[in-house]
């Protein structure tokens, strides 16, 4: 049977498509059955991108087989919205805190990490892995590879769009509306682990690797409960402080 179809995808998903169709109505033929989920992904827009689907405005889910004639409506994630009463395609929104990200966004992974989210990254996975990782823990996945997100198992995942890895993080925070969930320099930006006060006689012992300089003036000390990094604040950190205020556009508060 053949088959003829509309499809018209909303706000930042005509990213995903070529200059020519997007913003506008998109005619689709085809012979056979076919989920709205394979017809989405065919069009390149990964399907952790889509937060909600209408068929001739009804809700509907990836399972739903496309009708010749349909009018499919693709919308992006709505993290800001109410859109209580209709069909969204998870059991809960997709915004989630805990986060895995690709091999190539090291410096995302460091500033996200800045910002107190969790973090899983390691410079040597593959696809696979990353994949595994994200479905079994429920970590959105943060990549630049569209394929890797057209991953069946992966349900949790977003695509990268800007390059530039500073743009990244705001792109991030603005997109999944994190502001509000931050919390600066309550993780290691090495590993991802909470940092703790050094704040006891008994744990002096652990600043014996900072430089004497900074011992004979620094008095406070936090340390990584994952891989034990010392930190203290030094020059490093007034810079790290004034990333992170600009971003945030108002004062940071340490820990």
């Amino acid at each position: 049977m053949k088959y003829r179809v509309t499809l018209r995808f909303y706000e930042e998903l005509n990213d995903f498509l070529p200059v020519e169709k997007r913003k506008h109505d998109i005619v689709s033929e085809f012979d056979g059955d076919r989920s709205v989920k394979d017809l989405i992904e065919s069009m390149g827009v990964p399907h952790v991108e889509v937060d909600m689907i209408l068929a001739n405005s009804m809700s509907v889910t990836f399972e739903y087989k496309v009708q010749n004639g349909d009018r499919i409506s693709v919308y992006p994630l709505f993290e800001t919205l109410d859109i209580a009463g209709v069909t969204r395609l998870r059991p809960r929104p997709l915004r989630d805190t805990r986060f895995v990200l690709d091999v190539h966004l090291r410096k995302l992974a460091r500033g996200l990490r800045l910002f107190g989210f969790d973090v899983d990254y390691a410079k040597d996975r593959d696809d696979d892995e990353l994949a595994e990782i994200s479905a079994a823990e429920k970590r959105l996945l943060l990549t630049r590879d569209r394929q890797l997100l057209m991953r069946r198992i992966v349900d949790r995942g977003l695509y990268v769009r800007n390059t530039d890895s500073a743009l990244q993080l705001t792109e991030i925070l603005e997109r999944l509306d994190l502001y509000s969930q931050c919390r600066p320099f309550t993780r290691c930006i090495k590993c991802g682990g909470r940092l703790k006060s050094i704040d006891n006689e008994e744990e002096t012992h652990l600043i014996q690797n900072v430089p004497p300089g900074v011992r004979a003036w620094c008095r406070e000390y936090h340390r990584c409960t994952g891989c034990g990094a010392v930190y203290w604040k030094g020059s490093h950190y007034d810079k790290l402080a004034q990333k992170v205020k600009e971003i945030l556009k108002k004062e940071v508060k340490a820990p």
